[in-house]
């Protein structure tokens, strides 16, 4: 779950994650669909799905695989997070090398190449294999990647509250702010949208995303003027705005009525608005139907 967000956004997801599922057993034994509900708000849903592969492959072995090689096979795992789970659940020595320790590295170093090439990113995680303490590396791993995430913030860095302040060269040089330097840039996409609330009978119409849609695939959406033709606009509820990677979604939310979906799109349906938190809901149809009164704004 703290794989590309922030721990203040995924403890409560986490808490009711460990609830739901309190072993790898309660988990392999779930539906794809009712994980994907539970994870729901969370985004980067390949998370949830290789999670749930990787329980299912757990469920069937004899054991947990306990060397760095073992655990990187399971689906889902990559470098990073499997140098987490040897140095923390086993003690095996391997740094832990993620966005936070990398910038640490930068600045302790006072290196301005450019951390979004491979080559410098490979040379920061060895200096981090460097620095590794063999003997409790799942503290040191623990403690780099704290010590990023608090102190050595990215724009704003707490010099002063640094333990290994006297050590570092990009303060001695006063240049923690400009470290470490990220070159290339992908430039935002600026993108409008429009999703329609229709309502019937306590129900509300929802499509679902192709299996074929990469991340999103098997997701519940509100649908679009697009999708929905004939439907008759009615008020506009709001507006939200909502990224994901580059691209920045600037969302209307409209009522709207229409008698049937087109009979050719097999992927709407008529949803009990009480049920809607059970299944997979896309986070912007969330946030639409919040526009709408109809549940609390997602935590996310």
């Amino acid at each position: 779950m703290l794989q590309q967000t922030r721990a203040q956004a995924v403890i409560p997801y986490y808490e009711r994650f460990l609830e739901r599922y309190p072993t790898v057993l309660a988990l392999a034994a779930a539906r794809e669909e009712e994980v994907l509900a539970v994870w729901s708000g969370l985004g980067y849903y390949s998370r949830a799905r290789n999670l749930l592969k990787a329980a299912r492959q757990l469920a069937t072995a004899a054991r947990f695989p306990t060397e760095i090689k073992e655990i990187s096979a399971l689906p889902g795992i990559g470098d990073y997070t499997a140098a987490a789970i040897a140095s923390i659940a086993f003690g095996l020595p391997h740094a832990v090398a993620d966005g936070n320790v990398l910038r640490v590295v930068a600045r302790v170093l006072g290196d301005a190449s450019d951390i979004g090439a491979m080559a410098t990113r490979r040379r920061f995680a060895e200096t981090a294999q460097a620095w590794l303490v063999p003997s409790d590396p799942g503290s040191f791993n623990q403690a780099l990647m704290e010590l990023g995430a608090t102190v050595c913030l990215p724009r704003h860095p707490l010099c002063g509250a640094c333990p290994v302040a006297a050590a570092c060269q990009a303060r001695r040089s006063g240049a923690a702010g400009q470290l470490p330097v990220k070159l290339r840039r992908v430039a935002p996409v600026e993108l409008r949208e429009t999703l329609l609330v229709v309502e019937r009978a306590g129900r509300v119409l929802l499509r679902r995303r192709e299996s074929s849609l990469g991340r999103m695939a098997g997701f519940w959406d509100l649908p679009s003027p697009q999708q929905l033709p004939q439907a008759h606009m009615g008020a506009v509820l709001g507006e939200f705005r909502h990224s994901i990677t580059h691209h920045r979604y600037r969302i209307t939310v409209a009522r709207a009525a229409a008698r049937k979906p087109p009979a050719a799109d097999g992927a709407f349906a008529w949803m009990d608005v009480a049920l809607v938190k059970s299944i997979p809901l896309s986070t912007i149809a969330r946030k639409g139907l919040n526009l709408a009164g109809k549940f609390a704004r997602p935590t996310s």
